[in-house]
């Protein structure tokens, strides 16, 4: 990757013919928090057009879209976010024998790190190709750059087949969780804390949703040999006036996270269940999404890769697609469970047997 200063602006050259490991350090090293994404996708949409002719490109705010148009009878969708969360002392990359650490390495630049080698390196694929590479994926879903894309252009994310390259630790993850947030107020009234009893204290209010968050027990399911766990967790409390003020209001968020055989729809009722006599209102949700692994394209990725698809505990963007009709899984390099960490790391191994994989799917 070479850095070059014109008119006060960095410009970011990537090598799509670099080693795939050495992309996702080059993609790594460039920061790209949400929202803050446009250097990083002026690069990614330079280095397509000017070392991938043989893809349309186009640009969609910070999102970069590119494709075959080959005519194939099928096509296979990839996409990948070129966001991060925010840095967290874990930049610039660094590398040991084994592992690339620093902050995307997992969520999700060693993805798009393998996107980017397939789109250039693969010029005569034996499906037609889709890259989606977008922008605001780790914040509210409002802002998500591929919601953007399939208001605006709808077209880019048909396919027989969409592969999400979040972090799956390189074997395939079907479907996805739904996520529910929550947020439970209380009131009281406000008084000394020398003369509490003259008051009503909203956060003891909290405590019986509190105490039914602490007994609450998951379901476990099984869709298709895929094992998804539910859950529900406080995730954030507040509260409080002064220190000698017995508080008048409080706040109680909650993530639900269900498995996709409960609609949206369902999930709020199962939270209404659960909190019944407590009022609260939903302020995000998405849905979940079906193992897609009846496809003929998802059982050859499947086959590809070996060894038995699991379940994806999370949401990714694959319900995206899923509620569009379009079978989705997750493949890419990494653990998901070191995603927003501090210690991100992804194995070498894992990105090269990405590539090789999705070599072998495309031909």
């Amino acid at each position: 990757m070479v850095h070059r200063v014109a008119c006060g602006a960095v410009t970011v050259e990537l090598d799509l013919t670099a080693d795939p490991v050495d992309l996702t350090a080059a993609l790594v090293d460039v920061p790209s928090v949400s929202g803050d994404e446009a250097t990083l996708a002026d690069a990614v949409q330079r280095a397509l057009r000017t070392q991938a002719p043989h893809l349309e490109v186009v640009r969609s705010g910070n999102a970069v879209l590119a494709r075959t148009n080959l005519g194939r009878p099928s096509r296979v969708v990839f996409a990948g976010h070129i966001d991060t969360v925010p840095v967290n002392d874990n930049l610039p990359v660094r590398r040991t024998e084994t592992h690339l650490h620093g902050l995307g390495t997992v969520d999700m630049k060693g993805g798009d790190a393998v996107m980017l080698h397939l789109a250039a390196a693969v010029p005569d694929p034996r499906h037609d190709l889709t890259f989606l590479f977008y922008d605001c994926e780790e914040v509210e879903a409002v802002r998500n750059g591929l919601g953007r894309v399939e208001r605006d252009l709808r077209e880019w994310m048909d396919g027989d087949l969409a592969i999400v390259c979040e972090p799956s630790n390189a074997v395939v993850e079907a479907g996805c969780q739904g996520t529910m947030r929550i947020e439970l107020r209380k009131s009281g009234v406000r008084a000394h804390t020398a003369r509490g009893w003259m008051g009503v204290n909203a956060i003891h209010a909290l405590s019986p949703a509190l105490e039914t968050l602490a007994a609450y027990q998951p379901r476990t399911v099984d869709i298709d040999g895929c094992v998804y766990r539910e859950g529900m967790q406080a995730v954030h409390i507040e509260g409080g006036v002064a220190g000698n003020v017995v508080p008048d209001a409080a706040l109680l968020r909650i993530n639900f996270r269900f498995a996709p055989d409960r609609s949206v729809a369902q999930a709020e009722a199962h939270l209404r269940e659960v909190f019944a006599g407590h009022e609260f209102e939903v302020v995000d949700f998405s849905a979940g999404a079906l193992p897609g692994l009846s496809a003929p394209a998802a059982q050859e990725l499947v086959a590809a890769a070996g060894g038995e698809p699991v379940a994806k505990l999370g949401w990714t963007d694959v319900a995206r697609f899923a509620a569009l009709g379009i079978p989705a899984v997750n493949f890419g390099p990494g653990d998901p469970l070191l995603c927003h960490t501090q210690q991100e790391n992804v194995p070498i191994a894992d990105i090269h047997r990405c590539v090789d994989v999705l070599r072998r799917l495309v031909g």
